[in-house]
């Protein structure tokens, strides 16, 4: 039986709610976390810690408790779950109040987690690309704050998966790319260069995206963080997609533009190597 969190308390996932007039549900006045879980470790976990108290304070949301206290709850409905591999969700609202658009001051955040079990991360099988499709970039204007306000990402995803795709590449009013439904978009040029976005509002600044720099910067690979076009990617030697539940994800086609040989490319390959190793590390538990 699944055991999540609600609020101070570990519910039965079936039995987990908030209160009909949370913020997080009336107006998605609320942010959220998603950690990979890989052998009983979260990973990159002071780094979505870190965007999570940044989202919150560009919302001006209370933090529900310190960040010692947090990871005490996490590793304890870790436990609970007896998880190994997977992911946790965690989200905080602003709290209950009678519905209104203003937000009130002094509110007590609602904070809720679930974990998912998954299987181990595989790099053989993360070999295997997919397909991404485009399509207009409709969101809200501060995409840098990681909202539970996903509609418009829902719409997308949706999109692509009904054309037979797993992601959406958002295409801002000059035809840049900005990053994908849920993930950040990267290409690889024909001089062999790394290419992805530069973080601004129009992105949320990826927590596995910034470990990929790292590791690129650490094993000297060449990169820079600028805008592309639809062109220039559908031009590109190679594509990939990042993010903390697909990790590191090749992109062979773009709309039905092949890309590269239509495989994973040995940039890639090099990447999620890199990535499946630094998973590996030893982290505090």
């Amino acid at each position: 039986m699944s055991i999540s969190y609600v609020n101070g308390r570990y519910v039965p996932h079936r039995e987990a709610s908030v209160h009909i007039e949370d913020r997080g549900f009336q107006f998605a006045d609320a942010v959220y976390e998603v950690f990979a879980l890989q052998g009983g470790r979260l990973i990159d976990e002071e780094g979505h810690l870190d965007r999570l108290e940044r989202s919150l304070g560009e919302l001006a949301i209370a933090r529900p408790m310190s960040r010692a206290a947090l990871k005490l709850v996490m590793r304890q409905l870790l436990r609970a779950n007896r998880i190994a591999y997977g992911s946790l969700y965690l989200q905080i609202s602003r709290g209950v109040a009678p519905r209104d658009f203003a937000a009130p001051q002094g509110l007590t955040p609602t904070l809720v987690m679930t974990v998912m079990r998954q299987k181990p991360f595989d790099p053989q099988a993360a070999l295997k690309g997919a397909r991404v499709i485009t399509a207009p970039d409709i969101r809200w204007k501060r995409c840098d704050i990681k909202t539970v306000q996903l509609l418009a990402g829902v719409m997308c995803k949706t999109a692509a998966h009904e054309q037979g795709a797993a992601e959406a590449w958002l295409l801002d009013t000059d035809g840049f790319v900005t990053e994908g439904s849920s993930s950040n978009a990267w290409i690889v040029t024909a001089d062999g260069e790394l290419i992805t976005r530069h973080t601004d509002h129009a992105i949320l600044g990826g927590v596995t995206r910034k470990t990929v720099i790292k590791l690129a910067g650490q094993n000297n690979l060449k990169y820079v963080e600028r805008t592309f076009s639809l062109d220039e990617a559908k031009a590109a030697r190679e594509a990939f997609t990042t993010s903390s539940t697909v990790m590191v994800r090749p992109v062979t086609h773009i709309d039905d533009t092949q890309i590269g040989d239509g495989a994973c490319g040995p940039f890639c390959r090099n990447v999620i190597e890199l990535y499946g190793a630094y998973m590996k590390q030893d982290a505090p538990t």
